[in-house]
C-alpha cells in the first residue's frame, strides 16, 4: 500500500484506540484486610522481636505505614470484628462481649445485629466482589452467616476458636464454604492461605474486598511439623509450638502478598494488617511487651496492637505514623478508596486515614479514643490515658458487667510511660478530671451490653470455656 495512504490510516487507528482506552474506566482499587487472632504487640519483628522471624508481616510495615499507636475498640475477639465491619464503636449497639449461642429463649443466638450495615454490604452494593476467608465469630446461625451479611464468598468457621487439624464436616463448629459444612484435609492456616490466593486469582479483573481472618495464633497450639522444625532453637516446648503457629501465619501472609505482586495488583491494592486484640497470656506463648496487660483488659497490652498498611505507589514506604488510630478507621478508609461517599446517617466513628498519612490533613484523626468492657474502661486523648483495668483475666475468666465508672481510674502519660507503670492521677488531678468527664460523656451515649459475658457461642469458646472441637493445650502435630 502507498505509504502516503497508510500513514494517515495508522494515525487514525491510533487516535481511535486512544479514545476508546480513555472511555474505559480504571479498575477501582482492591482492599485486603488481614486479621491475626490474639497476636501480641511484642511478637512482631518491627516491634523488636528476634526470636520468631516475621519477614512477610514486617514487609507490610516496611513497604508502607506502621501505625505506632494502632488500637482496636475492644480487647476481645468478637467486639473488635463487630467494630471493624460496622465502622462504629460496637458498644453503640450492645456488642460489648462475645455473642452467646442459641438458648431455649433465643433459638437463633446472637451476633452482629442485623440492623447494622457492614463494610462488605456497602462495597458489594457498588460492584465489589467481597470475600471472607477464616474466622467469623459474629453469629452462628444462618441469618448471621457472612453470606447473608454482605460477603459474596465465605470459607471459614463461625465460632470463636478452631482446631487446626480436626477439620471434619461433622464437627460441632465445621469449616463452611458458604452455608455448607465441608471437610478439609490441609492444615487450617495453609487452607485459609490457599483460599485467599484463589480468591485473588479468580477476581483479579474486578474490584474486590478480601477479609483474611486467620485464627492463628489463637489456641489450641496444633502445629505442623514443617513449621515446628524451623524453630528448633526455641527450647521452651510451648513457646516453640506457638512459634510454629506464627511461622505458618507469616508464611501465609507472604504467599498472599506474592499473589498480589504476580497478578500485577500491587499498585492497585490497599493492604491492612492488624491483630484483633493483644496476646492472652505471658506464659511463653504470645507476648505484649513492653506493654502492660493482656487480651480482655483495657491496659495497653489488650488494645494496642500491630497495625500496618501498604499501598505501593500511594502510601509512602517506611512511614511511622504516631497519632492514635483505631480499627474502626479501616471501614471509613476502605469506603474512601472505593469512591463511596459516607452518608451522615451512617454515624461512623472511624475516619479515612489516607489524608493524614499523606499529610494532606494535619493534626490527629481523632480527638480521643474510648473503651468500655464491662467494668473496665479507658480513654486516650493525645499522650494521656485514663484507664481502669482488671487484673487476673489472663485465664479468660468471667468478666463482671457492673455499670462502668471512671471512679478509681488511673492516669498515664503514654509518651513517657508506654508500659503504664507510673500512675499520675494524684500528681495531675486536673487531667484526671478532664478525661473522666470526657469518658463519662461518651459513655452516656451507650446502651447497656446486649448480653452478658461468659455465654458459650455455638461450637466456639466463651470466657473460660474450650472450643468444642479444639485439641487440648498439649496439642499434637498434624
Amino acid at each position: 500500500m502507498n505509504l502516503r495512504i497508510l500513514s494517515p490510516l495508522l494515525g487514525l487507528c491510533s487516535a481511535v484506540a486512544l479514545a476508546s482506552a480513555a472511555t474505559v474506566p480504571a479498575k477501582r482499587p482492591n482492599i485486603v484486610v488481614i486479621i491475626a487472632d490474639d497476636l501480641g504487640y511484642g511478637d512482631v519483628g518491627v516491634h523488636g522481636t528476634l526470636e520468631i522471624p516475621t519477614p512477610n508481616i514486617d514487609s507490610i510495615a516496611r513497604d508502607g505505614v506502621r501505625f505506632a499507636n494502632g488500637y482496636v475498640s475492644g480487647p476481645y475477639c468478637s467486639p473488635t470484628r463487630a467494630g471493624l465491619l460496622s465502622g462504629r464503636y460496637q458498644n453503640r449497639f450492645g456488642h460489648e462481649f462475645n455473642p452467646p449461642g442459641p438458648s431455649p429463649t433465643n433459638q437463633l443466638g446472637s451476633g452482629l445485629p442485623l440492623t447494622e450495615t457492614t463494610l462488605p454490604q456497602r462495597l458489594k452494593s457498588t460492584g465489589y466482589v467481597t470475600g471472607l476467608v477464616g474466622k467469623w465469630h459474629l453469629g452462628g446461625s444462618e441469618p448471621y452467616n457472612p453470606i447473608n451479611r454482605g460477603f459474596s464468598e465465605f470459607f471459614g468457621f463461625l465460632g470463636a476458636a478452631h482446631s487446626y487439624t480436626n477439620l471434619d464436616s461433622t464437627s460441632p463448629n465445621p469449616i463452611r464454604r458458604g452455608l455448607q459444612p465441608v471437610s478439609e484435609t490441609n492444615y487450617l492456616t495453609d487452607a485459609f492461605t490457599r483460599e485467599a490466593v484463589s480468591f485473588i486469582e479468580r477476581h483479579r479483573q474486578e474490584p474486590f474486598y478480601l477479609q483474611l481472618a486467620y485464627n492463628a495464633v489463637h489456641s489450641p497450639l496444633d502445629f505442623h511439623p514443617r513449621h515446628y522444625e524451623r524453630f528448633a532453637h526455641i527450647e521452651d516446648p510451648k513457646r516453640r509450638r506457638f512459634a510454629s503457629l506464627y511461622g505458618a501465619l507469616d508464611e501465609g501472609v507472604g504467599k498472599v502478598l506474592a499473589t498480589l505482586r504476580e497478578s500485577g495488583l500491587d499498585e492497585n491494592t490497599l493492604v491492612f494488617f492488624i491483630s484483633d486484640n493483644g496476646g492472652p497470656t505471658n506464659d511463653n506463648t504470645s507476648r505484649n511487651g513492653p506493654l502492660r496487660g493482656y487480651k480482655a483488659q483495657t491496659w495497653e497490652g489488650g488494645i494496642h496492637v500491630p497495625f500496618f498498611a501498604r499501598w505501593k505507589g500511594k502510601l509512602p514506604a517506611g512511614t511511622v505514623y504516631s497519632n492514635p488510630v483505631i480499627q474502626l478507621d479501616i471501614h471509613a478508609t476502605a469506603l474512601a478508596v472505593a469512591g463511596i461517599d459516607i452518608q451522615p446517617g451512617w454515624k461512623l466513628d472511624g475516619v479515612n486515614l489516607l489524608p493524614y498519612v499523606s499529610k494532606e490533613k494535619t493534626g490527629a484523626p481523632h480527638d480521643a479514643l474510648f473503651w468500655r468492657f464491662g467494668p473496665q474502661i479507658a480513654v486516650r486523648q493525645g499522650d494521656w490515658k485514663l484507664v481502669k483495668g482488671q487484673d487476673g483475666l489472663s485465664n479468660m475468666g468471667s468478666i463482671p458487667t457492673t455499670p462502668a465508672s471512671a471512679d478509681g481510674a488511673e492516669l498515664y502519660n503514654l509518651a513517657a510511660d508506654p508500659g503504664e507503670t507510673r500512675n499520675l492521677a494524684t500528681e495531675n488531678p486536673a487531667k484526671l478530671r478532664e478525661l473522666t468527664e470526657l469518658w463519662t460523656r461518651w459513655n452516656s451515649e451507650l446502651p447497656p451490653p446486649a448480653w452478658k459475658p461468659g455465654n458459650r457461642p455455638p461450637g466456639g469458646r466463651g470466657p473460660g470455656q474450650n472450643a468444642t472441637n479444639a485439641a487440648p493445650e498439649s496439642a499434637r502435630p498434624i
